[in-house]
């Protein structure tokens, strides 16, 4: 038999992404973020990690911040992460993190951090806590996506400055020791959807706003969903049609077509002459109806604690042995002494 006729199977391309379990995951965090992370498992090696290290530069209720992880990550395996075919872990469970971050705050230049836009952001925001953590946090999102030799990082815009960080630490380590870590490229998704505030639609929907109608929970009950699309800021034309200055109609035209498929004309054909008050009852019924499983789903996990545990254990045991390998590679070309256990 000729062994050279046998195509080898391609190797899938690693990718890595992380989120933090600091409360609440909106609509927007859904609909840019997680439902992206599902649909790549089937052509991509997908390594994904509740980012709860990163979560206490700013300070955390312990009882809250438990509560906030275990959540998250029911509500993260209701919206589709299959263990089957990804990784899915709590990076505090997974010691090389924090490891690797040491290591590489070593080969991260001061100006380089300095000038991290989230970081003169949180400072603003969080003045009376501007700790070390939060200065060096970017390392430890290098060593995150290093450590998984990961080819390909989802990115939205707020975080390509930290992905091109982690290129230039990668490029700088390699060059004084040679190839030790895969220099990872942003993943750009073919479609994305970016969701805006439903209160100022100029504005990324976010949990932090102090406008509870602004933004809506992937675990909110129906009629709070209905009622904070109900009270959606549009405009006084009263046409369906997406248009520069038009921002409260596009954002909600941009929901609208996510969650049922349907290109903007055919969303404008179908609400021809129709006032806003339909389309935004629509909108709501659809993102209800798109929940729904989410929401079932995760109330069955959330009551499963064993289940949970053995999950989200397993998983750190699998990211332990891949980003040991990976440590050990770039502590013994630094030269440290090889642990004898």
């Amino acid at each position: 038999m000729d062994t050279n006729a046998i195509p080898t199977p391609e190797r899938k391309k690693v990718i890595f992404s992380a989120i933090q379990p600091s409360g609440t995951i909106t609509l927007g965090n859904y609909l840019g973020a997680i439902k992206n992370w599902v649909a790549l498992q089937d052509d991509y090696r997908c390594i994904f990690a509740l980012a709860d290290l990163h979560t206490i530069t700013v300070r955390q209720d312990p009882a809250k911040f438990r509560q906030n992880a275990l959540q998250a990550y029911a509500l993260l395996m209701a919206c589709g992460i299959d263990l089957e075919k990804s990784l899915f872990f709590i990076q505090s469970h997974v010691p090389t993190h924090a490891e690797l971050a040491w290591v590489l705050n070593c080969y991260t230049q001061f100006g380089e951090l300095s000038r991290m836009t989230q970081f003169k952001d949180k400072s603003t925001t969080h003045a009376d806590n501007v700790n070390a953590g939060l200065f060096t946090y970017p390392s430890l999102m290098a060593a995150d996506i290093l450590l998984y030799q990961a080819d390909l990082v989802p990115v939205g815009a707020d975080q390509k400055q930290h992905l091109e960080l982690t290129r230039n630490i990668a490029e700088r380590f390699n060059g004084v020791y040679g190839n030790t870590f895969t220099v990872p490229d942003p993943y750009i998704p073919k479609t994305g959807a970016r969701v805006m505030s439903l209160q100022e639609p100029t504005r990324k929907m976010s949990k932090s706003d102090e406008n509870v109608n602004a933004w809506v929970a992937v675990l909110d009950k129906p009629e709070d969903i209905l009622r904070k699309f109900k009270r959606a800021v549009t405009d006084s034309e009263a046409c369906v049609r997406y248009a520069e200055g038009k921002d409260g109609i596009n954002n909600l035209m941009g929901i609208y077509a996510v969650m049922t498929g349907k290109s903007y004309e055919e969303i404008e054909r179908e609400f021809d002459g129709r006032g806003y008050g339909d389309f935004k009852a629509a909108v709501a019924e659809s993102v209800i109806a798109h929940l729904r499983p989410v929401q079932e789903r995760y109330a069955q996990l959330i009551k499963d604690k064993a289940y949970l545990e053995k999950c989200y254990t397993e998983s750190a045991q699998a990211a332990q042995r891949i980003s040991q390998r990976t440590l050990d590679k770039a502590m013994k070309k630094i030269g440290f002494i090889k642990k004898a256990f």
